[in-house]
């Protein structure tokens, strides 16, 4: 299994708020990505929480090999983390209100499980097409399923940014999970709305089908996002289900190029 990520500050934004990692141990992956929210550098704090604390977690766990036990890990593990953020949040008034989304992926050569909070995605690309495989927690989101307004009306909606969950803004937090089977070369995509909101989900499709390596597909989904205009952070994990084992920990390096 191989996995990468890279995470950019964008055009516009002063700082980035996005953090991610990507942790591998006994032929099973940890990758999350998360995007921040708050006051001055609040957002950069709950992100970087939010990621450090659940590797933190993860290296203390005896990885089980099954989909009932991780998804039980990750449901109380990203509450736990939730609780700390918020308790961050009171101690201190300069992180009052911060909280950030989060999208995980435990994967295995045989199946992934993904959990998330808030409108970071995972997608699947496999035979069978292109599928995003998370709900986002927003707004319009909701008043798109409820057909009040059009999936184009959405793209340029004034409250676009409105989310309706949250990590580290209440006590507790309900996590979306979803396990689904995993086959050879199946590609995985995390990423934060700073990708979504510039690039298409065709054009995302398109780069992760070519021959390019991991990491050129990574900067070249960053790039297309600067180029459509990168007013928000960018960060995108890719995680590739081959035979060829690679292991290491990997961390943000809050690259702003």
């Amino acid at each position: 299994m191989k996995a990468v990520f890279q995470s950019d500050r964008g055009r516009v934004r002063p700082h980035n708020e996005d953090y991610a990692g990507i942790f591998s141990k006994n032929q099973v992956l940890l990758a999350v990505v998360a995007d921040g929210m708050g006051g001055h550098l609040a957002g950069e704090v709950a992100s970087q929480m939010a990621v450090e604390r659940l590797e933190e977690l993860w290296k203390e766990e005896k990885v089980a090999q099954s989909p009932e036990k991780i998804e039980t890990w990750l449901k109380e593990n990203i509450n736990k983390v939730n609780q700390e953020i918020y308790a961050q949040s009171i101690k201190n008034v300069g992180y009052q209100g911060m909280g950030t989304t989060i999208v995980a992926a435990v994967c295995t050569p045989r199946f992934v499980t993904v959990a998330h909070v808030g409108d970071s995605r995972c997608y699947l690309l496999n035979e069978n097409g292109f599928n995003l495989l998370t709900d986002d927690h927003s707004l319009v989101n909701e008043l798109v399923k409820s057909g009040q307004i059009s999936k184009e009306d959405a793209e340029n909606h004034p409250r676009k940014n409105v989310l309706l969950r949250s990590l580290g803004t209440e006590t507790k937090v309900e996590v979306d999970i979803k396990t689904i089977g995993l086959e050879e070369d199946d590609i995985l995509l995390l990423c934060s709305d700073g990708l979504t909101n510039k690039v298409s989900e065709e054009e995302i499709k398109d780069l992760l089908k070519s021959e390019r390596s991991l990491d050129e597909k990574c900067e070249e989904l960053i790039r297309l996002a600067n180029e459509n205009g990168g007013d928000d952070n960018i960060t995108v994990a890719i995680v590739h289900n081959t035979s060829i084992e690679k292991e290491g920990e990997h961390h943000d390096d809050r690259t702003t190029n």
